[in-house]
């Protein structure tokens, strides 16, 4: 038996939850969340190539919030199963040892086809593509790009469309987790455990830089400076020859780490058109009712919030431009810039291996484009990332925990994480 945070189906907690976040502007209090302390039976090894993992610490992800609150999408409902311990961005031992693949495809980890022995530090890439599930490749997992399997409902798993979704795996907020092998990514030592738990959310940045195809010299805009949004420009400055970046920040913490992280001009969102008019060139325009809009802009915009800063991404990028969407679109939206400036409207969504479409050829056998985890392992330890990680509770202060999750840019914080090892 083990101790676990658990998501579980009520619908009263749900509503109250999605009640208290429009009034409190996303923000809820741990006490009426549909989440509870639980002893639960150990996740199983569903077949060989499988490993129990012990979480030394688990972030609390953006989605994590969104869920918990009621404001993520029910288009997601079929893809998870309930109730299911939550936790995806980990940082864990090996508590058996696992043999390597040996087979050499497109989906295997890096280093995949060397064993990892128990005790072994690694970090999770989430997505249950068909490889843990014990099905045939579907053509998108052939290539690599196993965000996004067409399988994550069906195979020897229960529906999920990653670890911390699946009722069947266990999740990173509990004493332990169940993983496959394609899965696991051993941390390098230089690595410490506050800084390997980046590695999730930044490969999810390496894959939205990716699929924004930012060309030498290009005008880049980043909505949002919170986890995603910092490590997606760092992603930006260290994979292309971007340009000026500019960055929309809310908080002042926010904004230091983007200067530091090399943003060209950093802005809060009421100044934002305005500061790419100036870095840009372009006319600005305020209709009769909403907020104003650029004629021009930059060539490309990453939407870095969850869905809150999406109209001004789609509002700020000229004719033409690409405005990647990164974060979980948590709110309606109007699309009428995609029509009149025929913008392309990417979505990026997890992390997989080697580039999207559009952005090179995919990844395939013969391929040796790293996976994205691999990549951004390899860009954590030169970072000036110091203090983004933290702080760090225990389980049994999970309420406080997501409190603090929950307001954490106004607090000057980034990234809250659960130690359950201190429980």
């Amino acid at each position: 038996m083990i101790l676990a945070l658990e998501f579980y189906r009520s619908p009263t907690r749900y509503l109250g939850a999605r009640l208290a976040a429009g009034r409190l502007g996303g923000g809820v209090t741990g006490s009426v969340l549909p989440l509870r302390m639980a002893v639960r039976e150990e996740p199983r090894v569903p077949a060989d190539g499988w490993a129990r993992v012990r979480p030394l610490l688990s972030g609390i992800c953006g989605s994590d919030l969104a869920t918990l609150s009621g404001r993520s999408s029910l288009y997601l409902s079929p893809l998870v199963s309930l109730p299911f311990v939550p936790g995806h961005e980990v940082v864990g031992e090996l508590l058996d040892d696992v043999d390597g693949d040996g087979d050499g495809t497109a989906e295997g980890s890096a280093g995949s086809g060397r064993p990892l022995p128990r005790g072994t530090r690694v970090v999770l890439d989430p997505v249950l593509s068909c490889r843990p599930r014990g099905v045939a490749p579907c053509r998108w997992c052939a290539e690599g790009q196993t965000s996004r399997c067409d399988h994550v409902t069906v195979g020897r798993l229960a529906p999920g469309l990653q670890t911390g979704y699946c009722a069947d795996t266990g999740g990173g907020w509990s004493r332990m987790l169940v993983a496959h092998r394609t899965q696991l990514h051993p941390v390098p030592d230089e690595l410490d455990d506050t800084r390997a738990l980046l590695a999730e959310p930044l490969a999810c940045a390496v894959r939205a830089v990716r699929a924004a195809r930012i060309a030498p010299g290009a005008s880049v805009l980043i909505v949002g400076a919170g986890t995603i949004g910092a490590l997606t420009l760092l992603a930006v400055r260290a994979l292309t020859q971007a340009g000026d970046v500019v960055v929309v920040a809310k908080h002042e913490r926010q904004r230091v780490l983007a200067r530091a992280l090399g943003a060209t001009e950093v802005t809060d969102p009421r100044r934002a058109p305005r500061a790419l008019r100036r870095t840009t060139g372009g006319f600005l325009l305020r209709p009769e009712r909403g907020p104003e809009y650029l004629v021009g802009g930059a060539d490309v915009a990453l939407e870095c919030t969850g869905g809150g800063g999406l109209p001004l991404a789609l509002r700020s990028v000229r004719a033409g431009g690409r405005v990647v969407l990164s974060g979980l679109p948590t709110e309606p939206v109007d699309l009428t810039p995609v029509w009149y400036r025929e913008l392309e409207l990417v979505g990026s969504y997890a992390s997989g291996r080697g580039r999207p479409d559009g952005a090179g050829a995919p990844a395939t056998e013969d391929s040796d484009e790293l996976p994205d985890v691999a990549t951004a392992l390899g860009l954590l330890a030169g970072a000036p990332l110091d203090g983004m990680s933290g702080p760090v509770y225990p389980l049994s202060r999970w309420r406080e925990a997501l409190d603090h999750a929950f307001a954490a840019g106004r607090l000057g914080t980034f990234k809250v994480a659960f130690d359950p090892t201190r429980d």
